[in-house]
C-alpha cells in the first residue's frame, strides 16, 4: 500500500463530475479520481476551514463514529474495476477490534479529512490507473 495525500480539488460547477487528485506522499505518482459535486464541495469546505452552521452528511458520519467511541484509522482505495474505484474504511473500536466498511472513495476521503486519517492506495490500483490514462 502506498500512502497518499490530497493534492488538488478541481471543481467546475458547470459539470456534474469533479476531480480530486491524490499524490504519493513520498513520491511523484498521482491518482485522479472523478467524484460528484457535493462530495468535492464537502472536501473543499473542510480543507478550507469552512464550518457550516449545521453538520453536513460527512460531518454527521464523523460525529457518529466518534460518538460510538470508534476512530477512523485509515482509508484504503483497494480496487479499480470497470473504471470505478472502490475503497474501504478501517475503523478501530474501543475494544480494539477493527471494522472494515466498503465505501466510495469520495465519501472515504471526505471522512478522512475530518478524522485526519491517512489515505492509502493499493499499488496495483495506481498501476491500473496509470495504464488506463495511457502512461
Amino acid at each position: 500500500m502506498i500512502e497518499m495525500e490530497l493534492n488538488k480539488i478541481i471543481i467546475d460547477e458547470k459539470r456534474q463530475d469533479q476531480v480530486i487528485v491524490l499524490k504519493e506522499k513520498n513520491g511523484d505518482r498521482v491518482l485522479p479520481i472523478v467524484i460528484g459535486l457535493l462530495e468535492a464541495s464537502s472536501i473543499k469546505m473542510k480543507v478550507s476551514g469552512v464550518n457550516p452552521p449545521r453538520p453536513l452528511t460527512h460531518d454527521l458520519l464523523h460525529a457518529v463514529v466518534e460518538h460510538l467511541e470508534a476512530k477512523v484509522e485509515k482509508i484504503v482505495i483497494d480496487k479499480l474495476e470497470n473504471n470505478t474505484f472502490h475503497a474501504k474504511l478501517f475503523l478501530k473500536t474501543e475494544s480494539g477490534k477493527p471494522k472494515v466498511i466498503d465505501a466510495r472513495p469520495s465519501d472515504s476521503i471526505a471522512l478522512s479529512v475530518r478524522a485526519k486519517a491517512p489515505i492509502f492506495v493499493e499499488d496495483e490500483v495506481l498501476k491500473q490507473s496509470a495504464n488506463s490514462q495511457g502512461k
